[in-house]
């Protein structure tokens, strides 16, 4: 990558690329790898809880049960061991198995689904995916569970909305004109710019996918 030919820290990278493209401005980076969990993923888990014991949708020690990659689950891992609920990850074995290890050694229960017929280890189809989705569910009716529901539940997109959103514009100085992210469930960006735009109707959004 071009951060790797080109050395230094961070926020080293983010100018020398600005230069070497004849932009104006600047460019700065999030690195929410610094949270607990290694991920932006952990605001998430952790608004998805706080939204759902505010609302009485979870009970105390009531299990949580999310489907994963990794990231989500870590988080989840870590908000519901300090707040008393067991947890249920469900992942498909072609996801790594160490974020499995890594979210077992949190106090997670994990649940490591088969891979659909054909299934390449390492790679996770839509077919691999309606399983996990599928025994997620059928967890969280046989146990009563609290489905956390990243790609759904409005706790994710709120949590984003009023701690990456402020955040950012701070530390920006409120110079902030435009904020880009990738999508995973989505809730990053959504949440983001809807805080965003409360500070700043003008500020641009971009989503960025693999073509």
């Amino acid at each position: 990558s071009i951060l790797g030919t080109i050395g230094g820290t961070p926020s080293v990278w983010l100018d020398r690329i600005v230069t070497m493209h004849g932009l104006e401005g600047r460019i700065l980076a999030k690195l929410d790898y610094m949270n607990p969990g290694f991920s932006k993923k952990d605001r998430a888990a952790l608004g998805i809880i706080e939204a759902a014991e505010a609302s009485g949708a979870l009970s105390k020690g009531q299990t949580v049960v999310e489907l994963t990659s990794g990231n989500m689950g870590t988080g989840l891992a870590i908000v519901c061991g300090q707040k008393g609920y067991p947890f249920v990850a469900v992942m498909s074995k072609g996801n790594s198995q160490e974020r499995a290890r890594m979210m077992a050694a949190l106090g997670a229960e994990v649940v490591l689904v088969d891979q659909a017929l054909g299934g390449i280890p390492g790679e996770v189809s839509g077919e691999d995916l309606a399983l996990v989705e599928a025994e997620a569910a059928r967890i969280t009716a046989a146990r009563g569970a609290f489905r956390a529901d990243q790609f759904h539940h409005a706790g994710n997109a709120q949590s984003h909305s009023v701690t990456t959103a402020p955040e950012l514009w701070a530390d920006s100085d409120q110079t902030m004109t435009a904020f880009a992210d990738f999508a995973g469930s989505g809730g990053t960006f959504a949440g983001t710019m809807q805080g965003l735009r409360q500070l700043n109707a003008d500020i641009r959004g971009y989503l960025v996918e693999p073509e």
